[in-house]
């Protein structure tokens, strides 16, 4: 199995770097600076779970030696353009292309671009990110990504990919509903982003106001009931878990587009926010909160494109 992880970031290099150190065929597919770096120091990684360190097979977009057998598709989702245009000479017949992006839009662009048989679906969940140094720090216990057909098949392929995962630093699962699994994410990360960008502060700060965990938890019920009406309605023991979340005082979670925007960063808005936004207009829901969201971020990147940040 030749596997191509586009990138070699937080999240591309700790799932690749984790294929490579469990003796699988990985090469890293990045711009000059980074397979410089990877070149002359190799890839090192920093976890509870296990460091490693070892040399990287890096490459950049006109060393492409032909089709590989899986992609690892790790860009943010304003990106993903380009990203395409990268992976392309890397897809072959028989490619298998695993995008572990926010929220589920990519899928049809993906789909359109490659068809819907090269097209896996897939979550990750994992906290991780770079220092300056070029490691790859993994900050918690999370090491989590999920993945599967989109007609729901467990092919030997999607079997192939779980199994080449070492099960200890990467707990990797081939599943039947992958679809399901990614609309309860943007359920979840929609409510999440778009409450804590909005207030500008943690979901326990939120709560703690008067009207907070009433406000964010009837945006995720209209997440929810979004996801309904495109066919994959959230458990309820997904929604006990999510409603008792948004109503915790003492949790400082936030999103990771909250701190996007407080590092005056691009952020992934249309993706996310504006997606859910269109799809609440399309199935009748009611769109208020989300319109409100969406001109918050939107004016956030007004004003950070003219420089006012």
């Amino acid at each position: 199995m030749r596997i191509l992880s586009l990138g070699a970031g937080a999240i591309g290099g700790y799932f690749g770097g984790r294929l490579a150190e469990a003796g699988r065929d990985v090469t890293f597919l990045v711009r000059e600076k980074r397979r410089k770096h990877l070149t002359e120091h190799g890839l090192r990684i920093e976890s509870v779970f296990g460091n490693f360190e070892g040399s990287a097979k890096a490459i950049t977009e006109s060393e492409i030696d032909g089709p590989f057998d899986v992609i690892l598709l790790t860009c943010k989702a304003y990106d993903l353009p380009s990203a395409i245009d990268a992976i392309t000479p890397a897809v072959g017949k028989d490619t298998a292309i695993l995008p572990l992006l926010n929220g589920v839009a990519h899928i049809d662009v993906l789909n359109d671009k490659f068809g819907r048989e090269k097209v896996l679906g897939g979550v990750a969940k994992i906290a991780a990110t770079v220092t300056p140094d070029g490691t790859i720090k993994h900050l918690n216990d999370w090491r989590y990504v999920t993945f599967g057909e989109q007609d729901g098949a467990v092919t030997p392929r999607v079997q192939a990919l779980a199994d080449a995962f070492d099960k200890k630093s990467v707990v990797a699962k081939a599943v039947p509903d992958i679809l399901q699994v990614m609309w309860e994410k943007i359920v979840h990360l929609s409510t999440a982003a778009g409450m804590t960008c909005l207030m500008r502060a943690s979901v326990g700060e939120v709560a703690r106001t008067d009207e907070g965990a009433a406000i964010m938890t009837e945006f995720l019920e209209r997440n929810a009931e979004i996801a309904a009406r495109e066919g994959f309605r959230p458990s309820e023991g997904f929604m006990a878990e999510y409603r008792k979340l948004f109503s915790d005082k003492s949790s400082a979670y936030t999103a990771s587009m909250l701190r996007d925007v407080e590092r005056k960063g691009p952020i992934e808005a249309d993706h996310v926010l504006g997606f859910m936004l269109q799809k609440a207009r399309l199935h009748n829901v009611d769109a208020t909160l989300h319109r409100v969201v969406y001109a918050h971020l939107k004016s956030y990147e007004q004003r950070r494109a003219a420089g006012r940040l």
